[in-house]
């Protein structure tokens, strides 16, 4: 069922109205109309979009999914499309919901492809700064943009806590490496994902910023700024974490290298070590008269002897760091 909401002059008069009455309330030229549909059909869009003269091209945007953030811009019309994220914190995958929005000069329609995206958390951000309702248009996008880069930069900053958890790891004692290599590689997944979404609304919200956009007037502007700002800090700290989880799965390479190598050494020093009695015996089992042959002295002397010279081997094995 779609939703709807009308301003005029800046003041809430009007909620979830038939979306057949939107031309009817757009011919009051002091009237602001917002319309949402979620997972409509072309067949759904096709009231709405002859009343607002929506080009084709967008509509069929609208409806299919996996488009890229951008913004369109059509003779009568903007196309925006954007994408909510959050970061699963138990599996470490990022969740998105693909969104796309027609901006006319005095409506903004919202298509959610699915009902994951909040719009309630969009509708409370709205009811929160009424008085920048008499921007119109502007007020309704400034608020959509916040929504989804805020959640951007929360997404971001989970992903780094998660992310630092996962370096405390690698130094740990006891590491499940098979758990170290799924979490590594679950977390650049997300971060590759994340990247998808976050870069291009930079050009997104410049593009709207845009005084030949005609969206955003002197009293919207340091609010889409502060939205600019957010948008650049999640995009660079994406490509910060990027490198530090590719340098954390080096490291715990290395650190894997570094171990086997420890574990290579002890294993020959020992090995060594084993060899002396066994060089030993073998000498003293020829089949040849000796000194000590068939006598308890020759005994004795032999195990002095893999006493002795084993350890002097481990002594000397310590002190060089192979044991």
């Amino acid at each position: 069922m779609a939703r709807t909401r009308l301003y005029r002059n800046g003041v809430l008069v009007a909620e979830n109205f038939p979306a057949a009455d939107v031309s009817d309330h757009l011919a009051d030229p002091s009237a602001t109309v917002w319309l949402d549909m979620c997972a409509p059909t072309e067949d759904d869009l096709a009231t709405i979009s002859e009343e607002l003269s929506l080009h084709r091209l967008a509509v069929e945007d609208a409806v299919h999914e996996h488009q890229r953030p951008k913004l369109d811009r059509y003779d009568t019309h903007a196309f925006l499309t954007a994408y909510a994220a959050r970061l699963d914190a138990i599996t470490g995958r990022l969740v998105t919901s693909e969104l796309a929005a027609f901006v006319t000069d005095r409506a903004l329609v919202t298509v959610r492809k699915d009902e994951h995206f909040d719009i309630d958390a969009v509708l409370a951000r709205w009811d929160s700064a009424t008085d920048l309702a008499k921007s119109g248009v502007g007020f309704l996008l400034h608020g959509l943009l916040d929504y989804v880069v805020d959640g951007h930069f929360e997404a971001v900053q989970a992903l780094d806590e998660q992310i630092e958890d996962l370096e405390d790891r690698v130094f740990a004692d006891h590491v499940d490496h098979a758990d170290m290599q799924r979490r590594s590689l679950d977390l650049r997944r997300s971060l590759v994902a994340l990247r998808r979404v976050v870069l291009p609304m930079r050009e997104v919200v410049n593009s709207v910023m845009r005084h030949d956009f005609h969206v955003c007037d002197e009293t919207l502007m340091p609010y889409f700024q502060d939205v600019y700002d957010h948008v650049l800090r999640a995009s660079e700290w994406t490509e910060s974490l990027r490198d530090l989880v590719s340098t954390i799965r080096e490291t715990q390479l290395n650190l894997q290298s570094y171990r086997l190598n420890i574990i290579m050494k002890k294993v020959t020093s020992w090995a060594a070590i084993i060899a002396v009695p066994t060089a030993v015996t073998g000498f003293y089992g020829q089949n040849v008269p000796y000194p000590g042959f068939q006598q308890a002295s020759g005994f004795w002397i032999s195990t002095v002897a893999i006493l002795v010279i084993s350890g002097a081997l481990y002594v000397l094995f310590r002190r060089r760091d192979w044991l």
